[in-house]
């Protein structure tokens, strides 16, 4: 399928992960294994494609109060794949940026260790940008932006006549507003994410799992994205 145009920043809700494991008869945390393959085939398509950005909701607020025993599969499974990561060379070959965006700050330090040294090596590529949304959480975003300003203002570095969106932004984890967003898993909501960045974003939902999501997959929701008519309230 040729595509006439393909956005610039993507964002992916990869819901599914738990739902795929019971159907494979297994303990329902250990899809997150399947799940984090696919993000390493994510990153090759949107390379091919000629995607510059992608944001990727991988663990959301909500998610931190899991049963303790997924939680702690699932930081195992977090440590270990920067870990590969920080080592694979294609990340390097492509210089792509990685970013974590998000209350980081709640993970356990190993994990912690292992993100800012991903964004500590890769500050400097600009060719490709991964977000990682960690967790993360729209509102969450919101209130800690709103902090933010609120200290400027109280250390004299922000005119409270001057505060409008732009500087909104600035103070958001991520400054930057996605094309398309896709969420995988069949569920028709935007849950939480990217609420102020996606406020004129196109939305796709597909009813794969996220482990089931294919290249193929990509493309169709790329295809449908150009189908429609952006006019941004217009």
């Amino acid at each position: 399928m040729e595509l006439k145009e393909v956005p610039k920043h993507i964002g992916i809700i990869l819901d599914g992960n738990r739902r795929f494991s019971k159907r494979l008869m297994m303990k329902p945390w250990k899809g997150h294994e399947w799940g984090a393959r696919k993000v390493e085939k994510v990153f090759e398509w949107c390379v091919e494609l000629g995607i510059k950005e992608l944001t990727l909701y991988a663990f959301s607020m909500q998610n931190i109060n899991r049963p303790k025993i997924e939680f702690d599969y699932l930081m195992k499974v977090f440590e270990a794949e920067f870990s590969k990561l920080l080592e694979d060379k294609r990340l390097y070959e492509n210089e792509t940026r990685v970013n974590f965006i998000g209350r980081i700050h709640l993970f356990p330090e190993e994990v912690q260790h292992k993100m800012k040294l991903l964004m500590e090596r890769t500050k400097d590529f600009d060719k490709h940008i991964v977000n990682f949304a960690m967790a993360y959480g729209g509102r969450e975003e919101v209130v800690d932006a709103v902090k933010k300003v609120a200290a400027g203002v109280k250390n004299g570095e922000i005119d409270v006549d001057e505060i409008n969106e732009e500087v909104f932004s600035r103070n958001l984890y991520m400054n930057s507003e996605p094309d398309l967003i896709i969420r995988t898993g069949g569920d028709r909501r935007t849950s939480n994410f990217l609420i102020w960045q996606g406020n004129y974003s196109e939305w796709a939902f597909i009813e794969k799992l996220w482990p089931e999501f294919e290249k193929e997959d990509l493309i169709s929701c790329i295809a449908d994205y150009n189908s429609r008519e952006r006019r941004f309230g217009k």
